[in-house]
C-alpha cells in the first residue's frame, strides 16, 4: 500500500485501524502496527511499544519490537529483528536474519547481517 497520495482524513483512517491490530511476535499477539517508510511504502511490523522515527526504514518483513527504538537514517530490512531495549541509529543497517537485542546500540555507519545476533553491547 502507498500512502504517498492519500488525503488527511484517509491517513487518519489508516492509523485508527493500525491501532486496533495485533501482531505475534513469538510471545503472542500484541497490539502492533505496519510502519509507514519515508517513501510512502507499507513496511514492516512494529510494535506499538517500540518507536520507529518516520525517517528510518523498515522493510516489510523485518520486525521491530519490545521497547526497541529504530530512528535517524537506520535501516532495518530482510529478516532482521530489532527487540528489547535495542537502538539502531544514524546510518546502521540490520539485515538479513540478523538479531539486536537486549540493550545493544548500534549506530553510525555499522552494520549487521546475516544470522549476526547482538545483545547489550555497542557497535558503531
Amino acid at each position: 500500500m502507498n500512502l504517498e497520495d492519500a488525503t488527511d482524513e484517509q491517513l487518519e483512517a489508516e492509523i485508527e485501524r493500525r491501532k486496533q491490530t495485533m501482531f505475534d511476535f513469538g510471545d503472542g499477539p500484541v497490539p502492533a502496527h505496519r510502519h509507514i517508510n519515508f517513501d510512502g511504502r507499507m513496511g514492516g511490523w512494529v510494535a506499538d511499544t517500540a518507536r520507529v522515527s518516520s525517517i528510518a526504514r523498515v522493510h516489510r518483513d523485518a520486525r521491530v519490537h519490545d521497547d526497541a527504538q529504530v530512528y535517524e537514517y537506520a535501516w532495518i530490512f530482510g529478516d532482521a529483528q530489532v527487540f528489547g531495549n535495542a537502538q539502531v541509529f544514524g546510518n546502521a543497517r540490520v539485515f538479513g536474519n540478523a538479531r539486536v537485542s537486549d540493550d545493544a546500540l548500534v549506530y553510525g555507519d555499522t552494520q549487521v547481517g546475516g544470522d549476526a545476533r547482538v545483545s547489550g553491547g555497542c557497535l558503531r
